[in-house]
């Protein structure tokens, strides 16, 4: 696969030129990131990556999944990452988002691994490709739920915030099950936070939930029926 080098280049300068050495090091304790940020605030950086990708058309799906990929590989500043996670959900290229590019976003959960990464992808990335096309990521999402890696595994639970009435509940309960003995806070909270959401829709879906599943961690049931009672 070919990246459009010039768009990685232009994304990668630009975000230089907007540093601020002043606010990094606050930014990177707050996300307890190994890896620097350059101090771009989000505002900033959209800005920017309106501008650059505006600028640089890809012309078809391999450049664009490749040129992801290269953003998200070569970062050495977290904000990099979060271009390509931009990137990834650029309206221009909405048409390719689906089943195919889920490798791509495999990759950039697994290596990422902090919420601050996989929940995007997750909700906004994988979320839309499920609900367009269930047959082929259903066995996808049941198949992360049981996987040895966390992050596979909260994007299972938490792949439906949003969803509302097109929430698959067989596919919710199935992904938060085999999490519930798990004491890991990242599990338990997601599956609190996918089951707070779904009540917004189905209260009386969550609560009989809840009731059925008497090992839900106290974080889980708390966060779960936070607005309901």
């Amino acid at each position: 696969m070919s990246a459009d080098e010039e768009l990685v280049k232009a994304v990668r300068a630009g975000l230089a030129e907007l540093a601020d050495p002043a606010k990094a090091p606050a930014m990177q304790a707050y996300m307890k990131s190994a890896m620097p940020f350059r101090g771009v605030a989000k505002p900033e950086r959209s800005a920017l990556l309106k501008r650059v990708l505006a600028d640089h058309i890809l012309p078809d799906r391999v450049t664009f999944s490749a040129t992801v990929l290269e953003l998200w590989r070569i970062a050495e500043f977290r904000e990099e990452r979060y271009a390509a996670i931009d990137l990834s959900g650029y309206r221009a290229y909405r048409q390719w988002q689906d089943p195919d590019l889920v490798p791509v976003y495999e990759e950039m959960i697994v290596t990422g691994a902090w919420w601050d990464h996989v929940d995007e992808i997750a909700i906004r990335r994988i979320g839309p490709i499920l609900r367009a096309s269930r047959a082929r990521m259903t066995p996808i999402m049941l198949a992360w739920a049981a996987d040895d890696d966390l992050w596979r595994r909260r994007t299972a639970i938490i792949c439906q915030v949003g969803a509302k009435e097109d929430t698959d509940t067989d596919l919710l309960t199935r992904a938060i099950e085999p999490a519930i003995a798990e004491p890991e806070f990242f599990l338990r909270k997601g599956i609190g936070w996918a089951l707070r959401d779904h009540a917004k829709t189905a209260p009386d879906w969550v609560r009989c939930f809840v009731d059925d599943h008497p090992g839900l961690s106290g974080l889980s049931r708390r966060e779960a029926l936070k607005h309901i009672g």
